[in-house]
């Protein structure tokens, strides 16, 4: 078998094998958020406040659209994990050329939407008027891009799965360097600003998806794809909508919260968006590290439940809550005390708008680790195939929360450190509301191998 698949966790390396499981994935997640800071860097430096807050105004909206599709590959990777645990090479092969078309359709769709109606959804957002033009321009080439992005990313969900972080890792550092090299030949060389910087990243997204696809035709394992193949499989569309959907629902929801908050830093003008978006930069690094923890748990969790192996649930969980809350508060920690330098990277010839960014880590940054504890509950939910419940939670303690208390508190004492403030008491009350709700389940599932006697 070609594939570096990782089996059913022993014990005793457990810890051992998170670790080097979440290594390479999160610095595959720090390239792509590569992409997003070299836009924001190179257009930042070279075409000033106005134009980074055009590029970072339309990241809320990216998410709101494709976060739906892009859970889909949460339900690739649960469906391929549970497949792959049990040994059942049929399965697995059925759900790659399943995900792999659904991510064809999805991606042609959403990207010929969201090209035509750029201009109306900002708009939508109260944009100002002062950035509108460069925002609609960014996001309208930004979408053209979405066909490859969905076929990378349910790609690499299906190779991560069976525990090979370290190709989409290789394919994400070439696209990069592709990314950067172009950024820096369309905006400083052609002076094409913001649409430049646009261009360069879909043309490194087309080459990070053709490296993804190649690599799953030639691959010898149950992971290969043959292009013959490619049908929708009913049983395991099923389960990847019925896994997947819920998370993409949750993660657009998610982003519509963050829709409203982002309305609400626009209506402070250009400046505050600038420092905004360039610490919204720094934290996504953040972000990144510990979501790679959150992959782990479902992918390990995905596989004992699919070898039956219930006992080592909890063991996986406990782990990736360690790792996730060591690596939330150092990275917060570290971010917190470089804030300044930092941000000038993102803005250096703005520095009145630094200070904007400083006062958006200084409330967000150290309490960090808590998104990162409550991603990783998610996980572990997701990985036993839960889908409703994690969405319903998340959709309740968090996202409503937040516009709740933009729609009052925010509203009643209207200032950035209030608006801020929203993230971390939604981060801590959506924790715990998970974490009961992942011992009760686990519960069940072994109350009933109790009962019927299948425990390994």
């Amino acid at each position: 078998m070609h594939s570096t698949a990782t089996k059913q966790p022993k014990e005793r390396s457990l810890t051992g094998q998170i670790v080097r499981y979440i290594v390479p994935l999160m610095l595959t997640g720090i390239l792509q958020l590569l992409y997003n800071a070299a836009d924001n860097v190179v257009v930042g430096r070279f075409d000033g406040s106005h134009a980074l807050a055009a590029v970072g105004s339309t990241g809320a909206l990216v998410n709101l659209i494709l976060n739906v599709f892009m859970g889909l590959s949460v339900g690739t990777a649960v469906a391929v994990a549970h497949d792959f645990g049990a040994n059942d090479e049929e399965g697995v092969q059925k759900t790659v050329h399943t995900s792999i078309l659904i991510s064809i359709f999805c991606g042609v769709i959403v990207g010929a939407f969201g090209c035509l109606c750029s201009g109306t959804f900002l708009k939508w957002m109260g944009t100002p008027d002062d950035v509108l033009p460069l925002s609609t321009t960014y996001l309208a080439i930004y979408f053209i891009g979405t066909p490859a992005s969905l076929i990378y990313n349910f790609g690499a969900s299906i190779l991560r799965s069976v525990g090979d972080t370290k190709r989409p890792l290789f394919f994400l550092t070439l696209s990069g360097f592709i990314n950067v090299a172009l950024n820096l030949v369309f905006v400083i060389l052609f002076r094409m600003s913001v649409a430049g910087v646009a261009l360069a990243t879909i043309i490194s997204q087309y080459v990070s998806m053709v490296m993804i696809v190649v690599c799953l035709v030639r691959e010898k394992s149950c992971c290969h794809l043959d292009f013959r193949k490619l049908r929708i499989h009913r049983d395991k569309m099923q389960k990847i909508i019925r896994v997947g959907l819920p998370a993409g629902i949750q993660g657009s929801v998610f982003s519509v919260s963050n829709v409203v908050i982002q309305s609400s830093v626009n209506s402070f003008g250009s400046l505050v968006m600038a420092g905004n978006t360039a610490a919204a930069q720094l934290e996504g690094f953040a972000y990144t590290a510990m979501n790679s923890v959150y992959h782990a748990a479902l992918t390990f969790v995905g596989q004992n439940m699919g070898a039956k192996k219930y006992h080592m649930i909890n063991k996986v969980v406990f782990r990736c809550f360690i790792v996730v809350m060591v690596i939330g508060l150092g990275v917060g920690t570290l971010m917190y005390s470089f804030a300044e330098p930092l941000l000038k990277i993102y803005l250096p010839n703005d520095p009145d708008a630094i200070p904007y960014g400083i006062t958006r880590l200084t409330y967000l940054i150290i309490p960090y680790f808590l998104c990162g504890t409550m991603e990783v509950m998610v996980g572990g939910q997701r990985g036993m195939g839960m889908s409703i419940i994690p969405m319903v939670t998340s959709l309740v303690g968090s996202c409503l929360l937040r516009v709740i208390w933009v729609m009052t508190i925010f509203a009643a004492f209207r200032s950035l450190p209030v608006l801020y403030l929203s993230y971390p008491i939604s981060w801590f009350l959506t924790t715990a509301a998970h974490t009961v709700f992942y011992f009760r389940h686990l519960g069940k599932i072994k109350k009933a191998v109790r009962e019927t006697g299948n425990a390994e």
